[in-house]
């Protein structure tokens, strides 16, 4: 019973752990960059997408989805289109984060960290949509 649970849902789980640690990489790289060094909240949005997408395609291609590729160029071509779709979802993270931080004036350190978290929430789930049926498509035998 338990063994069928987990090869039934084996990559959402896998999915929810990275997507854990691919949002703690967010959170911190933006605290320590915005509420920490005072600098633009877009500019360490941006720059905690980079190191939280780097941290998710890597995760997600061998312990989540089970990319196989194996050559450059269909590697290449997958990792375009993750960065594609993660670029999607970095236009969700900066209208949150804007509205939320700069519009609505939730901008304590703690607040900021709110806006942040409920963001993320939002984006794991829209990355997972597009990883699924998007982006790790075709070179994997996992069941949809």
């Amino acid at each position: 019973m338990v063994k069928h649970l987990w090869n039934k849902y084996k990559a959402i789980i896998a999915y929810l752990f990275w997507g854990v640690v691919t949002t703690i990489v967010n959170l911190v790289v933006f605290q320590i960059l915005s509420p920490g060094l005072h600098w633009g909240v877009i500019l360490s949005t941006v720059l905690a997408w980079v190191a939280a997408v780097l941290v998710a395609y890597f995760t997600n291609k061998v312990w989540v989805f089970g990319s196989h590729y194996t050559t450059v160029m269909d590697t290449l071509v997958e990792m375009l289109r993750f960065f594609f779709y993660r670029g999607v979802t970095l236009i969700i993270d900066i209208v949150i984060t804007y509205v939320g931080i700069k519009m609505l004036k939730f901008d304590s350190p703690l607040q900021q960290f709110i806006v942040k978290f409920i963001d993320n929430v939002i984006v794991v789930i829209a990355n997972y949509i597009f990883s699924k049926w998007l982006i790790f498509r075709n070179n994997r035998g996992i069941e949809r």
